[in-house]
Formats: C-alpha cells, sequence, structure tokens
C-alpha cells in the first residue's frame, strides 16, 4: 500500500517532479523526532556509486547500478533490473539544516537524516512587565 504525500509532507520535503515517486529509485520520507527521513531503495548498486549533493535547499541523489561482470562464456537469458544512472531531486524547506544531513548506506537503502534548524524549533517568548519591551529567547 503506497501512500500519498501529506499536507506536512510536502511543505518540507517536496519531490521536484510531484510526489509519485520513480521505480528506479523509490523513496519514503518520514518525520523521527526533530529530523526528517528519507530512504531510498538502491539494490544492487554500491556505495561509491552514489553521489549526494545539496545545492541551496536542491537536495540531489545520483545513483548508478552497474552490470554485473560475467564469464565469456555466459549468455543472458532475460534482463529486467534497470542499469544506468538515476537520480531523485527534493526541494527541501527554509526549515531544514542542509549543513548537517546525515547519510547512511545499509543493505540496499540509503538512509538521510535531515535534522529541523534550530530557528525552526518552538521557542519561548517571555513578556517583559512595565518595561514596554518583549524579548524572544531560544
Amino acid at each position: 500500500m503506497r501512500a500519498a504525500c501529506t499536507p506536512r509532507l510536502s511543505a518540507l520535503l517536496k519531490p521536484a517532479h510531484g510526489c509519485s515517486g520513480e521505480a528506479a529509485m523509490p523513496m519514503d520520507a518520514y518525520r523521527e523526532g526533530d529530523e526528517y527521513v528519507v530512504a531510498f531503495d538502491l539494490p544492487g548498486v554500491t556505495s561509491d556509486a552514489i553521489d549526494i549533493d545539496v545545492e541551496r535547499n536542491m537536495l540531489t541523489v545520483k545513483a548508478e547500478r552497474r552490470p554485473v561482470t560475467k564469464a565469456d562464456d555466459v549468455q543472458m537469458e532475460l534482463s529486467e533490473r534497470p542499469l544506468g544512472v538515476f537520480s531523485r531531486q527534493i526541494v527541501l524547506a527554509d526549515t531544514l539544516d542542509t549543513e548537517h544531513i546525515q547519510a547512511d548506506y545499509d543493505a540496499g537503502v540509503l538512509t538521510l537524516r535531515i535534522p529541523i534548524a534550530e530557528r525552526a524549533k518552538p521557542r519561548k517568548i517571555s513578556i517583559g512587565v512595565g518595561t514596554g519591551r518583549k524579548e524572544i529567547s531560544g
């Protein structure tokens, strides 16, 4: 069962070309505490064939699935797994801290952890009594 993008999620993480996902690099995105987690399925891709870039608020993940080398006497009968370079772009909200993204790759899954920026977290606003000034702390 595939869940649709929620309005809250789409406000922070927006696939650059809609929310339907791409067959070659399906992804899940969810909030976990004070960070957003984005997980990409990349089976058959080695970690050195993955490139992650952030320019301003555009996150780009590129991966290359290379053909498995076979002996000279092997004749391919069926080949359904896509090969080549795949990429996904996600527009990140200004409330996410793109300077501190963490990336891990395990068992064919690339997991990115994007913290929520300190300026976007809830903070207490104190009210001065009799001074006519109001102070924001946080």
